[in-house]
């Protein structure tokens, strides 16, 4: 019912009276008044006069289904939306409920408390700051496909983040990376069969408004927030919905065609490490190669030393710049 609420007092720009709010979901004026102060304790600002009824000055920078719907209402592709203002990590979460799930299916939180990179690193999800988000997938394909979702996210996020005027890169396979310095991840997980896919889960970390101090002393020199390079507070929805939006496009494409080509070309135009020389860190051993080339699965086409061309598989390598982060 206080969504319910909610939304009218959206729908609205001038005050609406408590007789229509009553009339138009059948409760009385003390459960209006109990919606209200519940929305007011949630950050929502909302003038009320005797007689006048109840006017919505100011949202609060939520990521709440009420708050995401307007701008996801040409989604084809988010069915569901899961929120939490609290979760250990909306990927753990997603696979938990997968099965079940539609497809189609966003979980998003406030903050993760246990939010994780690839290798079970830690990520930090500090509280209305970020997009910690997962998306649950159940397409119709070869699990040997999987590998090119990465590339679509990638470019998705690039895209959204282009939108505010930043110039991002992607560091090969699942990094974003603005002015040197990590902003964002992506992590895909799946549970399949041998010829079938079960559910892919699409893990998009990406800090937003994250200050200077929301970071530990160790990563503060290769991490950093759009709020910090763009030296302004960024609307996080409007940033979401771009997401979801270039995702969307590219996804669709890919269960027609099976190509990724626009995705990809998105990727190698703004690769951090394509035409670089890598390290490649892989079961405890390093070793150096030329980054050359992204092959149609979104592989690594890397040049070693002795001339010999590899591609390199996304889950089984780690690569680092030979001077720096990126």
């Amino acid at each position: 019912m206080k969504d319910k609420i909610l939304g009218i007092l959206k729908e609205n720009d001038d005050f609406v009276s408590g007789e229509l709010i009553c009339k138009e979901f059948g409760i009385t004026r003390s459960a209006i008044w109990k919606y209200i102060k519940a929305l007011k304790e949630e950050g929502y600002d909302i003038q009320s006069f005797t007689k006048k009824g109840y006017k919505l000055i100011n949202c609060p920078d939520h990521l709440s289904k009420p708050e995401l719907k307007p701008y996801l209402k040409n989604s084809n592709l988010i069915k569901d939306i899961l929120y939490f203002e609290s979760i250990d990590s909306t990927n753990t979460y997603a696979k938990k409920v997968a099965n079940d799930a539609l497809d189609g299916t966003l979980v998003i939180a406030e903050e993760q408390t246990l939010g994780k990179g690839r290798f079970d690193r830690t990520w930090i999800s500090p509280k209305y700051k970020g997009i910690w988000s997962s998306i649950i997938l159940k397409p119709d394909i070869d699990p040997i496909l999987v590998t090119r979702i990465t590339q679509i996210a990638a470019a998705s996020v690039y895209l959204a983040i282009s939108e505010q005027g930043l110039s991002p890169k992607i560091k090969w396979p699942n990094d974003i990376i603005l002015n040197g310095k990590k902003i964002g991840g992506i992590l895909i997980e799946m549970s399949c069969e041998m010829s079938q896919i079960n559910y892919i889960v699409v893990g998009i970390g990406l800090n937003i408004n994250l200050d200077q101090e929301d970071f530990p002393e160790e990563v503060m020199d290769k991490a950093t927030s759009l709020k910090l390079e763009a030296s302004k507070n960024i609307d996080r929805k409007v940033i979401l919905a771009d997401i979801i939006k270039n995702f969307e496009a590219l996804y669709k494409d890919f269960l027609v065609s099976g190509s990724i080509s626009a995705a990809l070309e998105i990727c190698k135009v703004n690769s951090s490490v394509l035409g670089k020389e890598i390290k490649i860190l892989h079961r405890g051993t390093e070793t150096y190669a030329t980054a050359a080339d992204l092959n149609e699965d979104g592989n690594l086409i890397v040049t070693y030393e002795d001339g010999s061309i590899k591609p390199l598989f996304s889950g089984e390598v780690s690569v680092r710049g030979i001077n720096s982060y990126t």
